[in-house]
């Protein structure tokens, strides 16, 4: 009777045991997600979050420490009432609304990038600087209703590539083409894949007086500024000339006596108002006075701001606007 009993026992164990593999191996896969929560899996596995100083949440606006130079001190806003400052200061308040709509853009981009770089302005401890030598020009009395409605309509978006914030470089006036980082700026490394040179969209709208430029410079300034930024004293000058050009036309070194600087080097210890490019087609010495003149006003690298507004002008949009100046960008939303 014990050998029956355990002789069933044996054989149900068996057909449970077998069952059970036999359920596992024909298990069904699990059912496909939704595209939709396909694409959003693909898309935040690759867009960047908000940088860790400012980070209060996902979907959350960041509040910055911003740095009010004016009154030497630390002021704390949320980003988008920083970026009404800044966008009102960098373009003119009345210009089209998608041209401010893409400076918005660019502007919170190259602040966040700024942040996740190095934490923002950290001598100031400050996220951000209303200093323009340290950060981004910001001016609140210029915000008016246009502005705000840009930077409202853009709430949140950033222009991405790679996973990465954008290095959100902008300047007045490029001239006839923009420029690469490293002819521009003196950027060091690559240049960024997204930054390229295209040709510049201003004509019909830039006034023709600000166009072009030309400015003469004392000797000894000179001289102190090659001295300040190479470290060799060039002595009593008696040539200045253009001994290198980039891909744009812009100088990207010069010579003096036998002392070389880089374009960026002399716009900068010059007063970058007043030799205001490096897109230089005339140069020499005249008496004690070097002079100089040219077209564009700024480093010339990403998006000219002439050229965003006549773009606008045209009926383009932010995101055209943007996608124009930076090759292969995204633009995602951040936060509501």
């Amino acid at each position: 009777m014990k050998k029956r009993k355990l002789l069933i026992i044996t054989l149900l164990l068996t057909v449970l045991f077998t069952s059970g593999c036999a359920l596992l191996r024909r298990a069904p896969e699990l059912t496909p997600l939704p595209e939709q929560f396909r694409r959003l899996r693909e898309r935040t596995a690759t867009e960047p979050t908000i940088p860790a100083p400012i980070n209060q949440g996902p979907d959350v606006e960041p509040e910055l420490r911003v740095f009010i130079a004016e009154q030497n001190q630390v002021r704390t806003m949320k980003m988008e009432e920083y970026l009404m400052g800044v966008v009102a200061a960098e373009m003119e308040p009345t210009w089209p609304r998608e041209a401010l709509a893409a400076q918005a853009i660019i502007a919170r981009s190259f602040t966040l990038q700024k942040i996740a770089e190095n934490g923002g302005v950290p001598a100031r401890n400050a996220h951000a600087s209303t200093d323009i030598k340290e950060f981004q020009a910001y001016d609140a009395a210029r915000i008016n209703d246009n502005v705000r409605e840009a930077v409202e309509a853009t709430r949140g978006q950033v222009a991405v590539h790679g996973g990465q914030f954008i290095r959100g470089w902008f300047h007045a006036y490029a001239g006839p083409r923009t420029a690469l980082a490293r002819e521009g700026l003196d950027f060091r490394g690559p240049n960024p894949p997204y930054i390229q040179i295209v040709d510049s969209p201003a004509d019909p709208v830039i006034p023709e007086d600000q166009k072009d430029w030309q400015a003469g410079f004392p000797l000894s300034q000179v001289r102190s500024v090659v001295r300040q930024a190479t470290g060799q004293d060039p002595g009593n000058i008696t040539s200045v000339e253009i001994n290198q050009k980039g891909p744009s036309g812009r100088v990207t070194r010069f010579r003096v006596n036998d002392v070389e600087l880089t374009g960026p080097q002399m716009r900068l210890g010059l007063d970058s108002t007043v030799m205001r490019s490096t897109f230089v087609n005339r140069i020499g010495i005249e008496g004690n006075r070097l002079v100089m003149s040219g077209s564009g006003f700024g480093h010339g690298v990403g998006m000219c701001q002439w050229g965003a507004n006549a773009l606008a002008e045209e009926g383009r949009s932010a995101e055209d606007i943007v996608n124009y100046y930076y090759r292969n960008v995204n633009i995602v939303k951040l936060w509501d």
